[in-house]
């Protein structure tokens, strides 16, 4: 059967450094009501007042870190793509973007084309977020809906907590463990705490420790944070990590709303002062590394640790494009039943 496709789905990027596309890619981005989940008119005047300034400094930060290739995201991406297309047997592998190029919609249209009528849909997302797997689902409704597509969708749910990530994962992960170091710190992306009351009013996320350990599987389900805990845990567990050797944080603050904790600069400044000299960080909620993990961890953080005591900040490379990373993702992409 060559009539099933998988369209792997990233964030996105901006189509250069310059100003403009990053203005232009931010105001996509963050204009998506699943990003900043306020009304339309309010997050039009938020977004326009973040827009003042925030593209100059993004384009700065996206500069520091972009390849001869392009974006590092779509770059690794990209090699991931080819990847699977060694591993995926039904179809064509195809790659789109939730911002910036290429686009769900230009993808989806070119495969109904084609005459492709099932797709496998991959949200590159181990943990769910509405602000990244909802998004991406609803996307493709809405693609599929207003241009009257032929399509029947799989998706692939969040795999956080399946062994052939976590295997991958920890492979990946491995030489860098063996090496000395004094401390690992998960660095995941942040969220809103709004965004996690939403969908689970009565839950708890305030403090350092694990706001999932004791919540039924409805409320793990649809709970980021815990989901992210789950996966240090889970490492840590199968690496025989002792608990004072690891810790969680969250990264990538906007604005000014109460986002969930313990945030990682307050956490490279406690350990750095707690005397850690080498650090090591794994971006567990990123399967390819990016702004979010070579800017401001690679580059940010390694400095903010060295200004409070700390020497050497050691960044462990997502998954990209690792050989069993590519067998796994096959695995769960294959195991996710058609539903559309």
């Amino acid at each position: 059967m060559t009539d099933h496709a998988l369209l792997l789905v990233n964030l996105g990027s901006p189509a250069s450094t310059s100003v403009a596309d990053v203005r232009s890619y931010l105001n996509q981005f963050l204009m998506d009501p699943y990003v900043i989940d306020l009304p339309w008119p309010v997050r039009r005047l938020l977004v326009s007042l973040i827009l003042i300034k925030r593209p100059e400094q993004s384009a700065h930060a996206y500069a520091s870190i972009w390849w001869e290739e392009g974006s590092p995201l779509v770059v690794l991406s990209r090699r991931l793509q080819q990847q699977m297309t060694a591993q995926w047997t039904q179809g064509p592998v195809e790659l789109a973007m939730r911002y910036g190029e290429p686009s769900i919609e230009s993808v989806l249209t070119r495969l109904a084309s084609q005459g492709i009528r099932n797709v496998t849909l991959a949200p590159l997302y181990p943990q769910f977020a509405d602000s990244t797997v909802t998004t991406v689902v609803e996307e493709a409704r809405r693609v599929v809906s207003e241009k009257h597509l032929d399509l029947r969708f799989a998706v692939l749910q969040p795999f956080y907590d399946q062994p052939e990530y976590l295997d991958a994962l920890v492979a990946s992960a491995r030489p860098h463990l063996q090496q000395d170091y004094d401390h690992l710190l998960f660095s995941f992306h942040g969220l809103p705490e709004r965004h996690l009351k939403k969908l689970n009013p009565n839950h708890a996320f305030d403090g350092a420790t694990d706001c999932c350990a004791n919540a039924s599987a409805e409320v793990r389900a649809t709970c980021y944070r815990g989901q992210c805990f789950s996966v240090a845990r889970d490492f840590a567990a199968r690496m025989g990590l002792p608990e004072d050797k690891w810790s969680v944080a969250f990264q990538s603050r906007l604005g000014r709303a109460k986002w969930i904790e313990p945030y990682t600069e307050a956490r490279l400044e406690s350990l750095a002062q707690q005397g850690v000299k080498k650090l090591l960080v794994m971006c567990p909620a990123f399967v390819a590394d990016c702004i979010e993990t070579l800017e401001e961890i690679g580059d940010r953080g390694l400095e903010q640790f060295r200004e409070a005591g700390g020497e050497e900040l050691v960044l462990v490379p997502c998954l990209n494009d690792d050989p069993q990373w590519a067998v796994a993702l096959n695995t769960l992409c294959e195991r996710a039943p058609l539903d559309l």
